[in-house]
């Protein structure tokens, strides 16, 4: 995907999508979603991370940097292979997740498969999936032996297990990968199965010139396959306890900051090793999507280091980051990089000069531009081309709930800026974004929908409470929201221009020559 060009999409996650088996998946679900895409004149398909989900049921907390999710493995293909035979389905929520209940009941569907597929695959399956693991071991082998120790242990973190393994001695490895190898076998097969699903559902969008963005969340889990496998890259202790963890301080999601807890690199350690396991982990990413945004890319010029004894994330200290020879490094290797700076939060000179000097274009969220006056940076007359301009992101509420929790002033500014009441409000803004001069402008489905404050996807810094949860039907979608997108796309230079086509009964435009 070429980030110069002028292009707009749509945020969806995999997981709200519609589809039968209680959460969105890779199923034709993901398919007609791309059909939807290409009837509104969108080209970029923008997704949230992934990989699988972690505590809260979020993204952003994996179990590792490079695994993909379980539960976006659909089940019709593996039916459709002859591996799976599929009873009754659970009457699960169309337009929520239940992940208590829908997490088992499609492990438990997945296991069927695999034993399906080791009873009658045939032998291509058999050994496309061998050379799989083959081409894939990097990063493979530890992920599907911490999976297997893990289910061994009652789900207990690593640095709980036996010494012996949590300190990954060979000898113990070794009698883990026999004693566990049908749960290896397993976690590799899933894995197998989602990169094959999920590169089937990229080309298919790409056939049709849709573009798949993704999201690389800059830090990783403590409990993770990661952490676990190079515990010398991070800040822990002798117990392998982080010394130090990552966070934000206090912003405009919360007063006392967000203490994330991730376990922080020692990126002096990273340096020493040219940043491979960063360069990893952009090729596997660059191999899912056309580009892809870093989430807190600040960090990467200085991130805020919180001591892991403080509860909140007031107490912390800004820290330097390993800056352009990170980005040097990795482009060495895998050339240039298709990358969306996340640079929202407290800016300051050096993460712009950073986001600069590598040509990533940053993000701009109009939702954020109505709370100054006309100097804003986010709003759209003040915009540069090199950006990409949001309605929201998914943890932003939705453009129709933020319109009725903003303050009589932002309402009254956002009003009269975008000429729009409560009717329009998000229509309003998506086309003042489309219009604007950004190369790329993303929508969050709920803002194609118009849907208000319970349709939101998360509540940053806030555990539970929906979030993540959300879904919607095709039933509730109609036929209004493809076709407006169409024409503003249409309009403003960054879709076909026969959406603009004139109905047949529409009359024809008056010639200057009859208005004498």
């Amino acid at each position: 995907m070429n980030l110069n060009q002028r292009a707009s999409g749509v945020l969806l996650h995999i997981t709200s999508l519609p589809g039968p088996h209680g959460i969105g998946d890779f199923g034709p679900g993901a398919y007609h979603f791309v059909e939807w895409l290409c009837s509104a004149g969108q080209r970029v398909w923008q997704v949230l991370p992934m990989t699988p989900i972690g505590p809260g049921d979020s993204p952003y907390q994996s179990v590792s940097a490079f695994a993909g999710s379980p539960l976006m493995v659909a089940l019709e293909p593996l039916i459709a292979q002859g591996w799976l035979t599929l009873g009754d389905v659970p009457g699960f929520d169309s337009q929520c997740v239940d992940f208590a209940r829908v997490a088992p009941w499609r492990l438990q569907r997945l296991r069927e498969a695999a034993a399906g597929f080791a009873a009658r695959a045939a032998p291509a399956d058999r050994a496309a999936l061998s050379d799989w693991c083959a081409r894939e071991a990097n990063w493979l082998d530890d992920y599907t032996l911490f999976m297997a120790i893990e289910a061994a242990h009652a789900g207990q973190p690593w640095w709980a297990w036996p010494a012996a393994l949590a300190r990954r001695e060979p000898a113990a490895l070794q009698a883990a990968r026999e004693a566990h190898a049908s749960e290896v076998a397993f976690w590799q097969f899933v894995q197998w199965c989602f990169d094959t699903q999920w590169r089937a559902i990229k080309a298919y969008a790409n056939e049709r010139g849709v573009a798949i963005m993704g999201d690389l969340p800059i830090f990783i889990a403590h409990h993770s396959a990661d952490c676990w496998s190079r515990p010398d890259l991070y800040f822990l202790d002798e117990n392998f306890q982080p010394t130090v963890v990552a966070g934000v301080p206090p912003d405009y999601f919360s007063q006392t900051g967000q203490r994330w807890g991730n376990p922080l690199y020692r990126w002096e350690r990273m340096a020493a090793e040219g940043y491979r396991w960063w360069t990893d982990r952009v090729q596997r990413a660059l191999v899912h999507n056309d580009v892809f945004r870093i989430d807190h890319f600040r960090g990467f010029a200085g991130y805020w280091e919180v001591p892991a004894t403080c509860p909140t994330a007031i107490d912390g200290r800004w820290v330097a980051g390993p800056g352009k020879a990170l980005f040097d490094a990795i482009g060495s290797r895998l050339g240039a990089l298709p990358i969306v700076a996340e640079d929202l939060g407290v800016m300051t000179q050096d993460v712009e000069q950073l986001r600069d000097a590598c040509g990533f274009p940053g993000m701009r969220v109009m939702q954020f531009a109505f709370g100054g006056d006309a100097t804003h940076l986010f709003l759209p007359h003040n915009f540069e081309r090199n950006c990409v301009v949001y309605t929201g992101t998914h943890d932003n509420d939705t453009t129709l709930g933020w319109w009725h929790a903003a303050s009589p002033r932002e309402r009254a500014f956002a009003g009269s800026y975008l000429a729009a009441g409560t009717n329009d409000i998000h229509f309003a803004m998506i086309r003042a974004a489309a219009e604007s001069v950004a190369n790329l402008a993303i929508f969050p489905m709920q803002d194609a929908l118009g849907l208000p404050s319970r349709h939101r996807m998360n509540v940053p810094g806030v555990m539970g409470q929906g979030n993540w949860t959300w879904r919607f039907e095709w039933s509730a979608v109609g036929s209004e929201p493809a076709r407006v997108l169409g024409l503003i796309a249409a309009a403003s230079g960054r879709g076909p221009f026969a959406k603009l086509q004139l109905p047949k009964d529409m009359a024809a435009p008056v010639a200057a020559a009859e208005l004498d």
